[in-house]
């Protein structure tokens, strides 16, 4: 048995631009921006606990400042956590990033998350000034100047590739609480073990392959978390999915824009294309939630489980799907995927194969 009312469900969006169903061509910026604030609105109501956004800098997708979208959501949305999925720290400046979420957190009565990551995409560094030689370096830096910035009070520093402060307050301050912080992990032990050091709660990103090999991260923070007398905050994992009233039809869309959404990332990456025989995988024993509400949460249940995450998020939107089917991937995701999750977690009786 499991206590369901510490399981947390969110929904990422990379702020994929969809396309128009009038032509297939995609929609302009603008739209696909309200789009997306569309959509947390949806969530909200329907009651997900968070909205995650991604930042990336690319043509295919309209978020590349997730704070400013956030703070649009914050004015029409009462309950949902607003997150990030990841914030690229190593490309920005800690303090900057600080003052910004503590302004959402204000506005938006504590429901300001951020999640601090590396980035999977590279295209911030040579944008804002910074050498991948330094990709590493820049992040435990800025991971550690941040740590102090969050735990509030006047902040001494000096770093290789940060400013120097002395004795420095940061504003607004964040009154009874400090700045809810994960970080995204793609799946290193470098990186589970730094999250664990500074106490921060870590989020899996799994995008491929069977989920359960993330198990040994897990139990490798707990055992970091441990040593290094901080709290084992329960870790959780993101994923990509479609839902719909039939298999076949969720099916059909993930085919045509999950995997148009991979192929264009791994183009850039040497990635081998996408074939069926490895989508199906993905799909029945792997890291795609595709398929009815039901079919979905038995396999949300059986691989949180197997992995050991008390949180999931369901990355929708992939590749250009139309508003229409992103929209309903979050109806399905909220009234009946997550009740379902959690009374099979509760329950014991789930199935999946």
């Amino acid at each position: 048995m499991t206590a369901t009312n510490k399981l947390v469900f969110g929904l990422d969006t990379f702020g994929d631009v969809p396309d128009d169903p009038a032509n297939d061509l995609p929609v302009s910026y603008s739209v696909a921006l309200k789009q997306i604030i569309k959509e947390a609105k949806l969530a909200d109501d329907i009651g997900i606990d968070v909205i995650a956004l991604g930042e990336h800098h690319r043509p295919e997708y309209a978020i590349s400042s997730p704070d400013t979208m956030l703070a649009a959501i914050a004015t029409i949305t009462k309950n949902i956590k607003l997150s990030t999925g990841v914030t690229v720290l190593s490309s920005d400046d800690p303090v900057r990033v600080y003052e910004r979420f503590a302004t959402l957190d204000n506005i938006s009565d504590g429901r300001a998350q951020i999640m601090l990551g590396r980035g999977s995409f590279t295209e911030s560094f040579p944008l804002f000034g910074y050498n991948l030689e330094n990709y590493d370096a820049l992040f435990e830096e800025k991971m550690a100047l941040f740590n102090k910035l969050r735990n509030g009070g006047a902040v001494d520093w000096s770093g290789k590739f940060t400013q120097t402060l002395e004795k420095q307050k940061i504003y607004p301050k964040i009154s009874g609480h400090k700045l809810d912080t994960y970080v995204g992990v793609g799946g290193t032990p470098d990186s589970i073990i730094r999250a664990a050091y500074y106490g921060f709660p870590v989020i899996l990103a799994i995008i491929g392959g069977a989920p359960e090999r993330f198990k040994p991260y897990v139990d490798l923070y707990q055992r970091a978390a441990a040593q290094f007398n901080q709290p084992q905050h329960p870790l959780g994992m993101h994923s990509h999915g479609v839902i719909a009233d039939t298999d076949d039809e969720a099916y059909n869309i993930a085919w045509k824009y999950l995997r148009r959404s991979m192929d264009r990332i791994g183009s850039d990456r040497g990635w081998v294309p996408m074939d069926k025989k490895r989508f199906d995988f993905e799909v029945k024993k792997g890291s795609y939630y595709v398929g009815t509400p039901e079919h979905v949460a038995h396999k949300i249940a059986d691989k949180m489980t197997k992995v050991g995450v008390k949180r999931f998020d369901f990355i929708y939107g992939a590749g250009g799907q139309y508003a229409f089917q992103r929209e309903k991937s979050i109806e399905l995701y909220g009234t009946k995927v997550v009740p379902l999750v959690k009374d099979l977690i509760k329950s014991g009786e789930y199935s999946y194969e």
